[in-house]
């Protein structure tokens, strides 16, 4: 038992730093979505400079709304993860069981992500 003042030693380590892996990985993977949705977004906006020197009228790339939906999507992701580590490290402390919670964020991302390549698709195919 520790002493008053003490820190209190979890019983299993291994599940706390398997949440934080947890935790990280979703943060790599939210950098990884803004990141790419910057690049898009940037991209469409070069294509649009080159198209207006070129004077063509030739489709552009993809447009920004696909490079802001994935930034957002990015953020979104963040701030999920963040609420549901504390929430995670908060059921831990009180000795609950957190096994399997994390698939509900993980299918609303994938999900996200199918709708944004869906509509990605449409419209590469419609131009």
């Amino acid at each position: 038992m520790p002493e008053e003042g003490q820190p209190k030693k979890p019983a299993h380590q291994r599940v706390y730093l398997a949440a934080e892996r947890t935790f990280l990985s979703w943060i790599r993977t939210s950098l990884a979505l803004m990141a790419f949705g910057f690049v898009v977004a940037r991209f469409g906006l070069f294509l649009r400079e080159f198209q207006v020197f070129a004077r063509t009228k030739e489709p552009l790339g993809p447009p920004a709304w696909i490079g802001v939906a994935l930034v957002a999507l990015g953020v979104i992701s963040t701030i999920a993860a963040g609420v549901q580590y504390v929430v995670r490290l908060r059921r831990l402390e009180r000795g609950e069981e957190d096994i399997g919670k994390q698939v509900r964020l993980s299918v609303l991302i994938a999900g996200t992500l199918a709708i944004i390549g869906a509509l990605t698709a449409a419209y590469l195919a419609v131009s």
